[in-house]
């Protein structure tokens, strides 16, 4: 009877021993799982904050930029600033070249390099190399025209270059007039092509162009536009190469017996024609929910000095303009509103193109210019030596400068679009 007892005792004990392990196996797995979840959902707020916070971020980038689009960005004046400026350093640039490289080639004052823009009624967004590949991501950017061009594309392969952590492709690919850099993690390039009339020209050769009797085949633009007709970004320049008192018309072909060549003036009606063809191929060839289009008002040249009566041009010239309401010889009015028509019947023809107005803002920088600092293709000789002023480029811009603003305007409108 008494074994009979203990038995159940020990039976009863052991049922007891069970049941707490398996009490005590349960609240711990459920304790595990509590706390795994409990991770999970401290990972996933975690996560979904960063995203709100990067979200926040791009939003409020893209919020700016969507202000200072609709603010007049052209409207302003230079404010000196040592602080913020320049926005990267010219020797550290992998894509300068001698033609804008000032420093390297012996100017000896930078002040030029401490100027930024300030528009009237708002603030240029900065320039974020990062948030502007992004935005490109997998699209092709071209700059078309002439050196000025060049002048902004390579200004903006700096600019990008000197905000990004990560290096860039230092190399530019060079297919006949294109120029390609690709930047691989984006899947995106950044291009230049030489077209300084836009239409066909003897002057299409981006090595020798040095042509004074410029010939140009008036209607043709295949041989250029079939280069750049699929781009996602399109940034449009042609003024300096219009200058010219006289130009001969071809129709027909390069060295064609059966050509007609006949010798034009006429300025401001050769323009309005090469821009016709232009836009008119434009029109019939561009995809219009594809391809953002931007056209550069013309870049003023500085050979007089600011009075235009002294008889100086841009040498030894270190500081701005500061007459708010000035607007220099040089700056040819009756051609800019030869091209802003022709923007205006693209607009009326359903072709959305933005005119991005940056004469007076760069009449202003007088100073910017690279005068004898520069790289020159001839040998300069003596006699030039002993007077600069004859042989100094005041039409391109030093780099830094300048055309860093137009890109920080053209910034302003991609990240904004």
């Amino acid at each position: 009877m008494n074994k009979k007892m203990n038995l159940g005792r020990l039976k009863i004990r052991f049922f007891k021993s069970h049941y707490i392990a398996t009490f005590f196996l349960i609240t711990l797995a459920s304790a595990l799982l509590y706390l795994t979840v409990d991770s999970n959902v401290v990972r996933e707020e975690e996560s979904e904050e960063e995203n709100r916070e990067t979200t926040k971020e791009h939003n409020d980038v893209v919020a700016a930029a969507s202000e200072e689009a609709r603010c007049n960005l052209f409207s302003g004046k230079w404010i000196y600033d040592d602080v913020s400026r320049p926005l990267y350093d010219e020797e550290k640039c992998s894509f300068m070249l001698g033609d804008y490289a000032c420093k390297k080639y012996g100017r000896k004052e930078f002040e030029y390099q401490k100027w930024r823009w300030q528009p009237h009624h708002c603030d240029l967004p900065r320039f974020n190399g990062t948030a502007l590949l992004e935005k490109i991501r997998g699209k092709r950017v071209v700059f078309v025209g002439d050196s000025l061009n060049k002048n902004q594309w390579v200004s903006m392969l700096c600019l990008i270059e000197s905000s990004l952590n990560q290096s860039l492709n230092k190399s530019v690919m060079r297919y006949d007039n294109l120029f390609v850099l690709k930047a691989i993690e984006y899947n995106a390039t950044i291009e230049f092509y030489w077209s300084p009339l836009l239409v066909e020209s003897n002057c299409d050769d981006p090595d020798t162009h040095s042509i004074r009797d410029r010939i140009l085949r008036i209607t043709s633009i295949e041989k250029h536009a079939r280069h750049w007709n699929d781009a996602d970004i399109l940034i449009f320049d042609s003024f300096m190469w219009w200058l010219e008192p006289t130009m001969t018309f071809l129709w027909g072909s390069f060295g064609s017996s059966d050509a007609i060549y006949k010798k034009v003036g006429m300025r401001y009606r050769r323009y309005e024609m090469a821009l016709t063809t232009w836009s008119d191929w434009l029109e019939l060839n561009v995809n219009r929910t594809k391809t953002k289009m931007f056209f550069m008002s013309l870049s003023p040249y500085h050979f007089f000095a600011e009075t235009w009566d002294e008889g100086n041009n841009c040498y030894n010239e270190t500081q701005p303009i500061w007459k708010e309401e000035y607007w220099g010889i040089s700056t040819d009015r009756e051609m800019m509103e030869v091209a802003e028509s022709i923007l205006q019947k693209m607009e009326r023809r359903g072709l959305n193109i933005q005119y991005l107005n940056i004469t007076k803002l760069s009449d202003y920088r007088k100073d910017a210019h690279p005068t004898i600092y520069r790289y020159f293709p001839y040998p300069i000789t003596e006699e030039k030596r002993a007077n600069p002023t004859t042989y100094s480029d005041c039409v391109h811009w030093c780099l830094p400068g300048v055309p860093d603003i137009w890109n920080e305007i053209l910034y302003s409108y991609i990240i904004a679009s």
